[in-house]
């Protein structure tokens, strides 16, 4: 109990089955840019355009920060209108994952974890500057990390 009171909820008890679990979400870090400000001309109806990326760092055996960052960019015509990254952080406990699950937890279900959270920073970052709302559409990153996977993987470099 005193684990929950300090705001920590315990790890699951079955210590033997597989476990992902959890354990903080937080900002990382965030960036804001509008070189003009929110002053449009004409028709307001930007080009938005939308990149994914998604970190690891292993802490210990069974705990890995994920961090997803996302990058939004708008233009109207050839004038950057903003540009917005997000890194949104998480730490969780992988237990008793095979090696696969665990490639699938971390390209899959933790950045599905973490998207909401940075999905709000993104919107809160874009409306704090003065520009319309914008919320970015749900992102299926089971399908993404299904496409990943059956992409070929690069020859090595070749020293000379």
């Amino acid at each position: 109990m005193a684990n929950e009171a300090a705001g920590t909820v315990p790890a699951p008890e079955d210590a033997n089955g597989p476990i992902l679990h959890l354990q903080h979400v937080y900002l990382k870090d965030c960036s804001y840019e509008a070189p003009n400000g929110p002053r449009g001309e004409g028709n307001w109806n930007p080009q938005i355009n939308l990149d994914l990326h998604t970190g690891v760092t292993v802490l210990t055996p069974e705990v890995q920060e994920v961090v997803l960052t996302v990058t939004v960019s708008a233009k109207q015509g050839e004038t950057t209108v903003f540009l917005v990254e997000v890194k949104q952080a998480g730490v969780f406990m992988l237990r008793n994952l095979s090696e696969e699950d665990t490639k699938r937890a971390v390209g899959a279900v933790c950045p599905g974890v973490l998207f909401p959270y940075a999905r709000a920073q993104v919107s809160q970052l874009i409306t704090l500057g003065g520009f319309p709302q914008l919320l970015l559409p749900p992102v299926n990153f089971d399908a993404l990390y299904a496409a990943n996977q059956n992409q070929p993987t690069p020859p090595a470099a070749q020293a000379n």
